[in-house]
């Protein structure tokens, strides 16, 4: 496994970390850098282009002169094709360029990426992001101290705001989570700075050995206890009552008068 020096913000070095080879040594694949790296712009267009047919252009939709009889090419509309200003045909439309790429490649593909940047030593692994404030300048001289002179691409995780803040308007820098690392951002950028914490989780993600977790069979868990009803209580037996004679007594029929 190689060994990597951990340094703090400041550049003093602090300890050592093992990166692990399937993940920080693997073969760098070429053919899995370009289509990862192809597959990720195509889905960053934007896709708008469009032009306007023959039924979306401005123009009267009369018939400009007769059929025959005046010598002139027949013509139906103001807006034919052939005409200046008229509809375009075979023009592009709103469409996505986004394509589906196995998630095996583009894993593949990092962990390429993250392999060259090891052995251009241009990767460095940070103790932790632990910024004070959430200026500019103060992360800006945290960066010349660990020789990110040019592009550098930094990746954390966990939420720190103070870096997201000091980060985002620095030209040439760019924030990573592990969850969104792409080995097109990797390539892009000069230096890869990675923290303590986001090396490993990178070497538990991208690791090809790593045994899915398995959820218990649904038979081999045991059902709940049924909750025991508690008897409800006997009402007061109610007395009977009396039927009145008058109750009993059918009604007398009205006679006619």
């Amino acid at each position: 496994m190689p060994v990597v020096d951990v340094v703090n913000l400041e550049g003093k070095k602090v300890g050592q970390v093992e990166l692990a080879d399937a993940v920080f040594g693997a073969e760098i694949n070429r053919h899995l850098l370009h289509e990862a790296s192809r597959w990720y712009l195509n889905s960053l267009r934007s896709g708008t282009a469009k032009t306007k047919e023959k039924s979306e252009v401005s123009g009267a939709g009369r018939k400009l002169w007769r059929q025959k009889g005046t010598g002139r090419a027949r013509v139906g509309s103001i807006r034919s094709p052939l005409w200046r200003h008229g509809g375009t045909v075979h023009g592009p439309k709103p469409r996505s360029y986004e394509y589906a790429l196995p998630k095996k490649m583009v894993l593949g593909a990092l962990r390429s990426a993250l392999s060259a940047k090891l052995a251009e030593e241009k990767l460095t692994v940070v103790d932790a992001w632990s910024l004070d404030t959430h200026k500019t300048k103060t992360l800006r001289t945290a960066l010349d101290k660990l020789n990110a002179l040019n592009t550098a691409l930094l990746v954390a995780y966990g939420e720190n705001r103070n870096l997201e803040l000091a980060s985002r308007n620095m030209q040439g820098v760019k924030l990573a989570a592990t969850n969104v690392l792409q080995p097109y951002d990797v390539l892009r950028h000069d230096r890869l700075l990675v923290s303590k914490d986001a090396v490993a989780r990178l070497s538990h993600t991208l690791d090809p050995e790593r045994q899915p977790i398995e959820a218990p069979h649904v038979e081999t868990i045991a059902p709940a206890p049924a909750p025991k009803k508690e008897a409800a209580p006997k009402a007061a037996a109610k007395p009977a009552a009396k039927k009145t004679a008058a109750a009993k007594k059918p009604a007398a029929k009205k006679g006619k008068e």
